[in-house]
């Protein structure tokens, strides 16, 4: 059960690291990201706090899967 705890861990990591921070580029560019002065709307908050918590549970996958390896 272990290396199978592991391997999802892992498995989660690299897809949270690949594919969510891609999204970016194309939410900052969309018009809805920013209102006719400039400012960054809601849209463009939302999506960057759901890309930043992807970001730090794949931090925290990462770190599961390294305690489970060391115990």
């Amino acid at each position: 059960m272990e290396p199978l705890l592991i391997a999802l861990l892992l498995a989660n990591a690299v897809f949270n690291v690949v594919v969510w921070p891609r999204f970016y580029p194309r939410i900052a560019n969309d018009p809805r990201a920013r209102d006719a002065a400039g400012k960054a709307t809601a849209f463009l908050i939302v999506h960057t706090v759901l890309i930043a918590v992807a970001l730090l549970l794949a931090v925290a996958s990462v770190i599961g899967a390294i305690a489970a390896m060391v115990s």
